[in-house]
C-alpha cells in the first residue's frame, strides 16, 4: 500500500515559482505588490507580534540588567544587529535563494539537499537534522499561541490592575475559540488579516517613532560599538540577556518556510519595505521611552513598557488591537504545524493522518483533527501551568535557538555540495553565523529548568516517532520486497488459473516491484482476475510540485496486467480518482462503477531478530494501527474498496 499524503500550507505555489508570482492561493499574475501585502497578513504574524515582550523580558527576566543609558543602547542594539544578521541577511537575503522549486523550509532545504548529496557519507546526518528542526517547530508551535494571547491579555492590567484576576480566564476562552475555528477554515476571515496586520504594524511604528522624536539619543544604538561595550562590561549579563533577546527574531524560520506562498521578491518586499523598519521603530521606540525615565520610574515601567507607549486612552484599544494580532499570529502558527504535518506525512516520516480540506477552492487550506487537538490540550496545559507571558518566555528560546542553530548547518552543506562555493568563501560566513546562532542557543540552555526543558522534551518525542516511523516503514519494506514475487511470472502463471470476471480492479502497492499482498491474498481466496488488473502506485518526489504531463506512468504487462505510477510533489494533494482520470493508457479509461481498489493493511509480528529494538517497534506498531485509512487518505470512492490483511516480521 502506497504511503503518501498531502502536505499543505495556507496557499501553497504552483511549480517552478518565480519572484513576485503568485502560488495556486493567491491567482497567478498577482501583482508583486499585491503579494506583499498578503504576506503581511499570513506570514509576519509571529514575528511581529514580539514587541509584546522580547524588549520587556530582556530587562525583566533571568539577566537582571540595570536600567541605565548605556544598558539600555547596548540592549537595543543587540535587538537591532540581532535582527538585521538573522532574520534580513541569514534567512531573507541567503536562505531564500535556497528554494526547493520555489517551497522553503527545513524539510523543504532536506529535500533539496538529498537529491544532490543523497548518497554521500553524511547524507543522513543531513535528514536526521532536517527532522530535528521539524521536531523542534511542534514545540515553537505549542508556545506561540500561549505567550503570545497572553501577552496581549495582560495589557488589561495596564488598564486597570483590578483585571489580573481575569487574564488566564480570558486567555483560555481566546485559545479555545481559536482552535474550535480550524475546523471551519480560514479562508473568510483571513481576508481580514492583511489589513488588521497592516494597522498593527503602522501602529507599532507610529507609537516608537514618537518616542524617538523625543528621545532621539537612542538611535546612537545602531552603533554595534554599544553591543559590543555591552559584552565587554557585562559579559555574563549580557550573555543571559541573549536568551531573551532572541525573542525579537522569533518568526524567522517561519519567513523561510512561507516562502513558497507569495514568493521571495514579495516576502523581501514586505519585509525590507514594512514590517522590519516598523518592528525597529518600536524596539528602539521602546528603549527612548525607558532612556528618558527617572530610574525609580523606569523599573516600573519596564515590566510592561509596550502598552504604556501610549496615552491611557488608548490604551484599551491597544490590548483590542494587541490581542486580535495575537490571534492572527497564533492561526499562521497552527496552519504551519498543519502544513509541516503535511510534508512530514508525503517524505515518509509520519503515517497518513485524517486531512480535511476546508476550501473548495485552495488545496492549500487543511485541517488535521489529531494535530488540532494535541495543541489545544498543549497550549492549555501550558497556560495553566506557566501562569504568565513571562514564565513562558523561558521556554520559548530553545525550540527557536535550536532550529536556527540547525539551518545554519544545513546551510553550510547547501554553500558546498549545492552552490559549489569554495570552502574559503564558505567558512567565514558559516562560522559568522554558528557564533552568532550558537551564543544565542547557548544563553538559552541556561533557561532550561525554568521552563526550556518543556520544548526539548516536545522535540525529542517528536523525533523518536518520526524515526520510528521512517524506520518502520523501511523495514517493512525491505521484508515484503524479500518474499514478493515478479509480476511478470505472476501475470503469465494467472492467467490461466482463475476466472476473468468484468471490469476494473486496482490494487495500491508501497513498491513498484513485485506482486502485492492484496492481489495474491485476492486470488487465493476468491480465485478469480477481474478483466483489468492495474497495480497502483502513488510515489511522491522531492519536489514540491511535480508537472501534470509527468504525472502519469504505465506499463502493459500483457494478459490485462498493468503497472501504473502516479508522481506527485510533497505539496500536492494525492487524490487518486483525479489522478487516474489523465491515465487513458492502461487499456482505456476507468470508470469508478466499474473500478474496485483493494487495499492491503499490514500487521506486525514479533520478529527473530528485529530489525530495531523492541520499544521503537511496539511505537511503530502503534503508529501503524492508528494511522488513517488509505481509502480517505488517496481520496478514493468508499463503496469501492475492497481491503485485505497481511502479516509482516520486521
Amino acid at each position: 500500500m502506497s504511503e503518501a499524503t498531502t502536505p499543505a500550507s495556507e496557499n501553497p505555489a504552483p511549480p517552478n515559482l518565480e519572484d513576485g508570482k503568485a502560488g495556486k492561493g493567491q491567482g497567478h499574475g498577482a501583482s508583486k505588490a499585491a503579494l506583499a501585502v498578503g504576506a503581511i497578513g499570513i506570514v509576519f504574524g509571529d514575528i511581529g507580534t514580539s514587541p509584546l515582550y522580547a524588549f520587556r523580558e530582556t530587562f525583566s527576566g533571568a539577566a537582571n540588567i540595570a536600567i541605565d543609558r548605556m544598558h539600555v543602547l547596548g540592549v537595543v542594539s543587540l535587538i537591532f544587529w540581532s535582527m538585521l544578521l538573522v532574520v534580513a541577511i541569514q534567512y531573507v537575503t541567503i536562505l531564500m535563494r535556497a528554494d526547493n522549486k520555489g517551497q522553503g523550509g527545513s524539510l523543504a532545504l532536506v529535500a533539496l539537499l538529498s537529491r544532490h548529496i543523497g548518497k554521500s557519507a553524511y547524507g543522513w546526518v543531513v535528514v536526521l537534522l532536517g527532522v530535528f528542526a521539524t521536531s523542534l517547530f511542534y514545540g515553537d508551535s505549542m508556545i506561540t499561541p500561549a505567550i503570545s494571547v497572553l501577552s496581549a491579555v495582560e495589557g488589561l492590567t495596564v488598564v486597570d490592575h483590578r483585571m489580573d484576576r481575569f487574564v488566564i480566564p480570558i486567555a483560555l476562552g481566546l485559545l479555545v475559540f481559536l482552535f474550535l475555528l480550524q475546523r471551519r477554515g480560514t479562508a473568510k476571515v483571513g481576508a481580514l488579516f492583511a489589513p488588521v496586520m497592516i494597522v498593527w504594524f503602522l501602529v507599532l511604528g507610529g507609537m516608537g517613532g514618537w518616542q524617538i522624536i523625543q528621545n532621539p539619543d537612542i538611535l546612537w544604538a545602531l552603533n554595534p560599538y554599544y553591543a559590543v561595550m555591552f559584552f565587554v562590561t557585562d559579559g555574563v549579563v549580557a550573555f543571559l540577556a541573549l536568551g531573551a533577546v532572541v525573542l525579537a527574531v522569533t518568526g524567522s524560520e517561519a519567513l523561510y518556510s512561507d516562502m513558497g506562498h507569495f514568493g521571495r521578491g514579495p516576502m523581501r518586499l514586505s519585509w525590507f519595505g514594512f514590517v522590519m523598519p516598523c518592528l525597529l521603530l518600536n524596539y528602539f521606540g521602546q528603549g527612548a521611552m525607558i532612556a528618558g525615565l527617572p530610574p525609580e520610574i523606569a523599573q516600573d515601567v519596564v515590566r510592561n513598557p509596550f502598552f504604556l507607549l501610549a496615552s491611557e486612552e488608548w490604551r484599551l484599544p491597544l490590548v483590542i488591537l494587541a490581542t486580535v494580532a495575537t490571534f492572527i499570529a497564533s492561526q499562521a502558527v497552527i496552519s504551519g504545524a498543519f502544513s509541516i504535518t503535511h510534508q512530514a506525512i508525503q517524505m515518509g516520516f509520519m503515517p497518513r493522518l485524517s486531512i480535511l480540506h476546508t476550501s473548495e477552492t485552495e488545496g492549500g487550506q487543511i485541517y488535521i483533527p489529531i494535530i488540532n487537538w494535541a495543541l489545544m490540550i498543549s497550549v492549555i496545559l501550558l497556560v495553566l501551568t506557566f501562569q504568565t507571558s513571562s514564565n513562558l518566555a523561558s521556554a520559548y528560546g530553545i525550540a527557536v535557538t535550536g532550529a536556527v542553530t540547525i539551518d545554519t548547518l544545513l546551510m553550510a552543506v547547501l554553500l558546498v555540495g549545492v552552490w559549489k562555493w569554495k570552502w574559503w568563501y564558505a567558512a567565514p560566513v558559516v562560522l559568522l553565523f554558528l557564533i552568532v546562532d550558537g551564543a544565542y542557543f547557548a544563553a538559552n540552555l541556561v533557561k532550561v529548568p525554568q521552563g526550556g526543558w518543556f520544548p526539548l522534551v516536545v522535540g525529542l518525542v517528536a523525533f523518536t516517532l518520526l524515526t520510528t516511523w521512517s524506520r518502520g516503514r523501511k523495514l517493512m519494506r525491505e521484508r515484503m520486497n524479500e518474499v514478493a514475487l515478479p509480476m511478470e511470472i505472476f501475470a503469465k502463471s494467472a492467467k490461466n488459473s482463475a476466472i476473468r470476471v468484468p471490469g476494473t480492479a486496482i490494487f495500491m502497492a508501497s513498491a513498484t516491484a513485485g506482486v502485492p499482498a492484496a492481489l495474491l491474498h485476492n486470488i487465493k481466496h476468491n480465485k478469480v482476475l477481474h478483466e483489468r488488473v492495474v497495480i497502483l502506485t502513488v510515489q511522491i518526489e522531492e519536489v514540491p510540485y511535480v508537472d501534470p504531463s509527468e504525472r502519469c506512468e504505465y506499463h502493459d504487462l500483457g494478459d490485462g496486467f498493468y503497472r501504473a505510477v502516479l508522481h506527485y510533489g510533497f505539496m500536492e494533494k494525492t487524490n487518486v480518482p483525479e489522478g487516474l482520470k489523465q491515465m487513458q493508457q492502461c487499456g482505456g479509461e476507468f470508470d469508478m462503477m466499474q473500478t474496485s481498489f483493494f487495499l492491503s493493511r499490514q500487521t506486525l509480528l514479533p520478529s527473530a531478530k528485529p530489525g530495531m529494538p523492541i520499544w521503537r517497534e511496539k511505537i511503530f506498531a502503534w503508529m501503524l494501527r492508528n494511522s488513517a485509512t488509505a481509502m480517505e487518505f488517496f481520496r478514493l470512492p468508499t463503496n469501492r474498496v475492497v481491503e485485505l490483511g497481511s502479516q509482516v516480521e520486521i
